[in-house]
């Protein structure tokens, strides 16, 4: 549609409908309109219409948006276009001060980026974007309002200096914000703390609205200064652990001057509260201040913190805050974690504290662990009357506390013993005289059940805390007698069941048993343990066997009775699925009578969890594929050869597949015969992980060949459009190609690991055809209904092209076309698939790219023949996947790149060698020989990304890199020769014959060829290659222009 803009009315109506309108068909049109004037060749003449004639703050909006737009653009403006914008809003903002904020912030962006993207733009020997500081100061000459537009622009600039577009090349970024960091960022800091210097030195009216904008807006740019990611390490700021500020060296002495601290504490003092938000009852302010005091012990040592003067004092207040804080449990509960952190890495250090001042941490831990327990009860009964969000509802933020908790409690253990015991034996004899009492006060027994899960969740956090602190004989019989209470609690709550029971408890006894398991339970434990001197005398528990039964029969119970609960099922089965992995404890676990009965009757009758009724959603299923790994990790201890044993354990699930087969012969049921696939789809993927060996995973194949496999087949071709079914068969035949521990390395005789390809042939070949039906989603369902399936297809197909198992030259011998169809399912499934979704998808770009790998190196037949676009396809996103952060994908993408280069490299060092009855080689190498020279773009692409990623990123996997890189050179050395010349031509004079030698001594002693020998003489000279030119371009680059765009 052809946009004409005649009034500025018209432009209005579209800033009304795009930013205040509510109608939502309006909006998109307006956005529409908004798109086309951009790229309309009015665009400036109308921003400008709109900023000097504009009547509401909107309009100037709709300018400063489309003027961000255009100066972002990949292909920029002229220079001389860019340079008259920027002076243009600076002359805007200077004569109209008073602007709305918003709209003054997105004119100032516009002048962020246009400085930003022409960092290295040069006009008549000169650096024409740089001069925007001494633009700046000609505002901080000016009024207040002038003064604030002054820092505003300083502040943005540096935000954006350190923002990384992902959508250009991040060597570009890095080369642009180091360049801005050596030039420009300190005069910045500097110039801010000398603007707070004034503030201080003068009595300021800070009731002036302007004056507190003023002070408000230097502080933020000082803290963006600090902010910036000098080394370019782009550290998450959610990741507390690496919170030290890498500080250029020129800095230093900024921050050892007494002074620069100093300004900071005495402007909190002097500044109202409305500037320092009311103190630390403002949460952001509270939050900022916890991570501070947790801070103190990233930065220094326990050592040297009890050294200073004021240590015992501080110490004290600390104690205080955190006991204070841990009262207000629903005050800013996320702040916690950061005061937490701080005692728990405190009383760490003690045992490595060499001097000999107090550190009094065996006075002040017991208090913060008592703080923590009491204020934690007492917050039930609030969160029980009020009806508030419960604590312990939000089971990640617990077990993060917990677990910083539990080094913290075992500091003058006996304390915090004494107090849980008190506490738990009181709550308990409340617990059950409300059991007893025929009216049972709801709230009242709410209120105690919630205590109650709180302490054992205590319990097991001090216990678990044994690992992390040296324990004494006396420490274990302390376990023993909390242990023996939460044993005795479980006694009682289960003679209630199904009756009486509550699910918090449950989920606190699974953290329980599980810290218990960790700690007294395993391989390496003495059996002498004091842990169970008081539980034998109370309980009769005497060693770990005893343990384990009482692990066992509550297990057993739990899948009886709490089918309906999937957290008290899942945390269950995970509790199961650990204690199965040990080869000792399965051992133990094998002769107890729980075990035995669970390996005879898993089936729905005894644990309804395994049935398939409408009450439970589809999600619920996955459950039973860890209840199914568990159960075949015991089966497998005694079960050798033993294929009746194994019949005997199979059969729940024969049955279940014979009741299907009828039903699908008789067509009715169908919802029910969907959820019973899904659900032994589900068991056998859990059976089929667990079966590491080659006599066993045969069984299994003989059971599965030939009656049920193609049932899962027809059900793939009857619901390919559902994921939920799709999904799991799926991925249990992806399970199925796995050779983990050689167990597909069949007999010589048999050809099962033909027969097995042949069905995941099928299924692939099925699925890929089904799926394209589908046409075009949207973009939340094409993951999930599309992309999701196509790379569990991939993972299938690279296990088993990369299991040797199959003989693939088979195929083509007998006329058999299963290999063939795969490989064109895999083609059709990959083109319908965009470029973006393979890197944006990280499952889909793990399956793809280690598929491609193999591909590339036992299949360069298939790669050659396929068509000229599909070929570019897959050469284009091997170049995109270089670039990508994930070590593993791009390591894949070196490695094919690697081998397909070698491929054309050896077929061109052999032509016109070789012998007639190679034709069929030589013609697969002249096709692909043809290609490139059609494309010489591609191989020079991936040669111009990889020398990008050696000189300027940070490059981690330097090895895979070397690798397919001297191909490339031999194969292109013009091309080469350019890109040395660009890069160094692009340095200052002095710099240039620096990196020329560096370039010559890349290839000194490589020879023109890629035997292992020669590769390995290249990647060591890359290695000093890398490093010299690091050193070279490492000085300041601020002093003549110079660019590097060698991915341009």
């Amino acid at each position: 549609m052809a946009l004409h803009f005649q009034s500025l009315a018209e432009l209005e109506v579209l800033c009304t409908h795009l930013y205040i309108g509510t109608d939502l068909t309006q909006r998109i049109e307006a956005e529409k309109a908004l798109l086309e004037l951009i790229d309309s060749p009015e665009c400036l003449s109308k921003c400008q219409l709109l900023l000097e004639q504009g009547t509401t703050s909107y309009a100037q909006l709709l300018a400063a948006t489309c003027l961000s737009k255009l100066v972002s653009r990949v292909s920029p403006l002229p220079v001389e276009q860019r340079v008259d914008i920027r002076n243009y809003i600076l002359n805007y903002v200077a004569s109209q001060p008073k602007l709305v904020p918003f709209v003054i912030q997105a004119l100032i962006q516009v002048i962020a980026k246009i400085t930003k993207l022409g960092w290295f733009e040069v006009q008549k020997d000169q650096f024409v974007f740089r001069e925007i500081i001494a633009d700046v100061k000609k505002f901080l000459q000016g009024t207040v309002e002038h003064c604030v537009i002054g820092v505003i622009i300083l502040s943005e600039l540096t935000q954006e200096m350190n923002l990384v577009d992902y959508s250009r090349p991040s060597a570009k970024h890095r080369k642009i914000a180091t360049s801005f960091r050596d030039s420009s960022l300190k005069d910045i800091l500097v110039l801010a703390c000398s603007l707070l210097k004034e503030v201080l030195a003068k009595p300021l009216n800070l009731q002036d609205e302007g004056q507190q904008n003023l002070v408000m807006q230097v502080l933020k740019l000082v803290l963006n200064c600090l902010n910036f990611d000098f080394i370019g390490s782009s550290a998450d700021e959610s990741a507390d652990d690496l919170c030290t500020v890498q500080i250029p060296t020129t800095w230093r002495t900024i921050f050892l001057e007494p002074e620069t601290l100093d300004l900071f504490f005495s402007l909190y003092h002097s500044l109202p509260p409305l500037l320092s938000q009311l103190g630390l009852s403002d949460p952001g302010n509270y939050h900022e201040f916890c991570r501070f005091l947790a801070r103190l012990k990233t930065n220094y040592q326990l050592g040297e913190l009890v050294m200073v003067k004021e240590y015992p004092e501080v110490i004290r207040l600390i104690a205080n805050f955190t006991i204070t804080s841990l009262q207000h449990w629903e005050f800013a509960p996320n702040s916690i974690h950061y005061l937490l952190t701080l005692w728990q890495r405190m009383v760490a250090s003690v045992p490595f504290v060499k001097s000999t001042e107090p550190h009094l941490l065996d006075t002040y831990a017991p208090e913060i662990t008592k703080a923590f327990i009491t204020s934690r009860l007492e917050s039930v009964a609030i969160v029980v009357r009020d009806n508030l969000d419960d604590p312990l509802d939000d089971t990640a933020t617990v077990f993060q506390q917990l677990e910083q908790l539990c080094t913290v409690s075992r500091c003058e253990y006996e304390k915090t013993c004494t107090l849980l015991v008190q506490l738990f034996d009181q709550n308990a004899q409340n617990y059950q005289k409300l059991l007893h009492s025929p009216s049972g006060i709801t709230v009242d027994k709410a209120i105690q059940e919630g205590r109650l899960a709180w302490l054992v969740y205590l319990v097991g956090t001090v216990v678990g805390g044994r690992l992390t602190y040296t324990s004494t004989d006396e420490h274990d019989a302390m376990d023993g007698e909390l242990s023996c209470r939460v044993f005795q609690l479980i006694s009682l709550m289960d003679t209630g069941l199904p009756q009486c029971s509550n699910e918090k408890i449950e989920l606190a006894i699974l953290w329980f048993l599980d810290q218990f398991r960790k700690t007294y339970v395993g391989d390496q434990l003495q059996r002498t343990s004091k842990v169970y001197a008081r539980m034998s005398e109370v309980l009769g528990i005497t060693d770990d066997n005893h343990v384990l039964e009482t692990f066992m029969t509550k297990i057993v119970t739990n899948l009886k009775y709490w089918g309906r609960c999937e957290p008290v099922i899942s945390r269950t089965l995970q509790f199961l699925n650990d204690l199965s992995v040990g080869y000792i404890l399965l051992k133990k676990l094998v002769k107890i009578d729980a075990v035995k009965f669970m390996l005879k009757n898993h089936t729905s009758e005894h644990f309804p969890f395994l049935g398939i009724s409408d009450s439970y959603s589809l999600n619920d299923f996955r459950c039973r594929t860890t209840f199914y790994t568990a159960l075949t990790r015991l089966l497998m201890v005694d079960l050798g050869e033993d294929e009746d044993e194994f019949e005997n354990f199979m059969l729940p699930l024969t049955v279940s597949f014979e009741t299907v087969l009828q039903i699908f012969n008789n067509n009715f049921k169908q919802e029910d015969v969907k959820r019973m696939l899904i659900g032994l789809a589900r068991d056998l993927r859990g059976i089929a992980f667990a079966l590491n060996t080659k006599s066993s995973y045969t069984m299994l194949f003989d059971w599965m060949y030939p009656t049920y496999l193609p049932i899962l087949q027809r059900t793939i071709e009857r619901w390919y459009g559902e994921p939920a079914c799709t999904t799991p068969i799926l991925k249990l035949m992806a399970e199925l190609m796995q050779n983990r521990s050689q167990r597909l390395n069949f007999d010589v005789s048999s050809p099962n690991g033909i027969l097995l390809f042949r069905e995941a042939s099928k299924m692939i070949c099925t699925y890929g055809n089904q799926i394209l039906s589908l046409g075009s989603l949207s973009k939340d369902q094409i993951y999930p209904m599309k992309l999701k399936g196509i790379s569990i297809c991939y993972s299938a197909l690279k296990s088993a092209l990369c299991g040797n198992y199959v003989s693939f030259g088979v195929f083509k011998l007998y006329g058999d076309n299963h290999f063939d169809n795969v490989l064109q399912a895999f083609v059709k499934m990959l083109l319908s698939v965009c470029h973006s979704d393979l890197l944006q998808y990280r499952k889909l770009s793990q399956s793809y790219y280690p598929l491609l790998e193999c591909l590339t190196q036992d299949h360069m037949s298939f790669i050659t023949n396929l068509e000229p676009p599909v070929l570019l396809y897959v050469l284009t996103s091997i170049s995109e996947g270089l670039t990508t952060l994930d070590a593993a994908v791009s390591s894949s993408c070196c490695a094919s790149s690697d081998y397909i280069v070698t491929y054309l490299f050896k077929h061109i060092a052999e032509e016109g060698k070789k012998p007639l009855r190679c034709r069929e080689a030589t013609q697969a190498g002249q096709r692909l020989l043809h290609f490139m020279q059609q494309n010489p773009d591609v191989l020079q692409q991936m040669m111009s990304v990889l020398m990008n990623t050696i000189v300027f990123e940070d490059c981690r996997n330097q090895w895979s890199v070397s690798r397919p890189l001297l191909g490339l050179i031999l194969l292109n050395e013009k091309y080469f020769s350019e890109l040395r010349a660009s890069l160094i031509n692009s340095q200052p004079v002095p710099k240039q014959e620096v990196l020329a030698q560096c370039f010559r001594n890349l290839m000194e002693g490589v020879e023109q060829n890629l035997s292992i020998k020669n590769r390995d003489r290249f990647t060591q000279n890359l290695s000093v290659f890398r490093r010299d030119v690091a050193e070279a371009l490492r000085s300041d680059g601020s002093t003549e222009p110079c660019s590097l765009d060698m991915m341009s």
